[in-house]
């Protein structure tokens, strides 16, 4: 079915720019179909924006400067000085990477596969049977669009759950990424934060204290998040567990901030030059009229979506952030071409999220795939587990940055991997080739007898199955 508006025809109208929205057009456009894309911001959505892209050039930087800094773990390098970091210099490049991957990888790319793209604020009207779009634009201008089939990309914003005073204001994981806060945070006082990526900072100069409710990482495996600990607190982060916020003021003459939290040991007040929350993040959907079309949402304000990615209206579906499913680029883009296959082919397919790897972008960076311990245990698994310090692995040795380690969780009665957590330098690529080991169903004898190049940290894989059955302390440095 298609419908048609003042001469247009439409088989897919995606409200949003993002990762998912840009998977599902490109994939309807492939398909030969009619797309009308909506964007009330900025193209391209929160990952090239203010999300994974800024993000990670700022954590590269800062994994520069450390490394620059630390050489002296080598003998021989000389020492090098440690001049301030140009914090002007810095941002200027990563808002003209931010901007060469917009222009690049998606508003070229909008233009090169056809689509419409309106920007505007769009608000479902009609009926449940006959939806359809009232996009305003930025001008005050409105207009119907009509589509056989709609997708709601809209992603996820920053939250943070309601303390006395924080009208005060706060920074968010978007607005931190612009210029003059991320200069502030740099700018050798100190920040406190609730929870999230706090080494960056640290590493470009700032003294950081962050709060916490339990633990780092609190839904990986203990060891890693332990360890994890442990690494940032001996590179001066401050971390404060048990905390919980209860108030917080600003000094209107030094602009500084005031954090009261309650801990175990009872009241204690902080002070920053800014506080960043970082505790999550909720669906953005409370302009799109769901209520009008027929289409229900989760009391966090997620599109309630089947299997398939079907809304409750049959003509409506959603994809990404903006639904109650993992929150990661690589699953926004996933729904968005599932979404066009199933809405314009019928195809039926549903998502697979058994081997969805997760990453922790800290330096060493936290990765996992599959299932934790406790995770196993609480599905009824008689499991195993191994755990291989990264002092046994060559390419940490040499490297001469051991911190770290690798696990591996296997169903006891089969020898079959069924979770791998790393934490290490790169260790997201170490997930990445779990993903591979956990969906060909590999066992530990497997992983532990195939080839692996030497002095790669993809080695340590292969050295933590061989602990299954053999003491790898007694092994040579390249024993097989």
């Amino acid at each position: 079915m298609t419908a048609t508006d003042k001469g247009r025809s439409y088989d897919l109208a995606v409200i949003g720019s993002g990762g998912a929205a840009f998977a599902a057009a490109i994939r309807a456009t492939t398909l030969g179909k009619r797309v009308v894309m909506i964007e009330r911001g900025t193209i391209g959505g929160t990952c090239v924006n203010t999300g994974c892209v800024p993000s990670k050039a700022l954590l590269a930087a800062a994994e520069a400067r450390h490394v620059t800094l630390d050489a002296a773990r080598f003998p021989g390098l000389p020492l090098p000085d440690a001049p301030p970091v140009d914090m002007p210099a810095m941002v200027a490049g990563k808002d003209k990477l931010v901007g060469s991957l917009r222009s690049e990888k998606y508003a070229a790319l909008a233009a090169e596969y056809g689509w419409a793209l309106h920007p505007g604020e769009a608000t479902f009207v009609g009926t449940p049977t006959e939806p359809a779009l009232r996009v305003t634009g930025p001008d005050g201008t409105a207009e119907t669009v009509r589509a056989a089939h709609h997708l709601i990309a809209t992603g996820s914003t920053p939250w943070a759950p309601p303390v006395p005073g924080q009208e005060a204001g706060y920074l968010t994981s978007t607005t931190a990424m612009k210029p003059d806060h991320v200069q502030v945070a740099a700018g050798h006082r100190r920040q406190l934060r609730r929870h999230g990526a706090g080494p960056a900072l640290l590493r470009l100069g700032a003294q950081v204290t962050l709060l916490v409710r339990s633990r780092l990482a609190s839904h990986e495996e203990p060891e890693a998040a332990t360890a994890l600990e442990e690494i940032l607190a001996d590179e001066g982060l401050e971390i404060i567990r048990g905390a919980v916020p209860t108030a917080v003021r600003r000094d209107p003459a030094t602009g500084e901030v005031t954090i009261t939290a309650t801990t175990a040991d009872g009241s204690h007040e902080l002070r920053a030059a800014e506080l960043l929350g970082a505790t999550g993040r909720r669906p953005v959907t409370g302009t799109l009229g769901l209520d009008t079309i027929g289409v229900r949402a989760g009391k966090r304000g997620e599109v309630i979506i089947d299997s398939h990615l079907r809304t409750t209206n049959p003509r409506i579906w959603a994809a990404g952030d903006v639904t109650a499913h993992p929150q990661f680029v690589y699953v926004a883009a996933a729904h968005g071409a599932l979404v066009a296959d199933n809405a314009l082919t019928g195809a039926g397919l549903e998502v697979d999220y058994r081997h969805l790897p997760r990453v922790v972008f800290t330096s060493p960076a936290l990765a996992s795939v599959g299932m934790t311990d406790q995770q196993a245990r609480t599905a009824g698994i008689r499991c195993d587990s191994r755990v291989l310090p990264l002092a046994h692995v060559p390419r940490a040795i040499v490297n001469r940055d051991t911190r770290g380690l690798i696990k591996i969780v296997t169903d006891a009665d089969t020898g079959r991997i069924i979770g791998i957590t790393a934490l290490a330098q790169d260790a997201g690529d170490l997930a990445a080739a779990g993903v591979y080991i956990l969906e060909a169903g590999m066992t530990t004898d497997q992983v532990a007898n195939l080839w692996s190049p030497y002095l790669t940290m993809a080695e340590g894989l292969k050295l933590t199955a061989q602990t299954f059955t053999t003491d790898i302390t007694k092994l040579s440095c390249c024993a097989a």
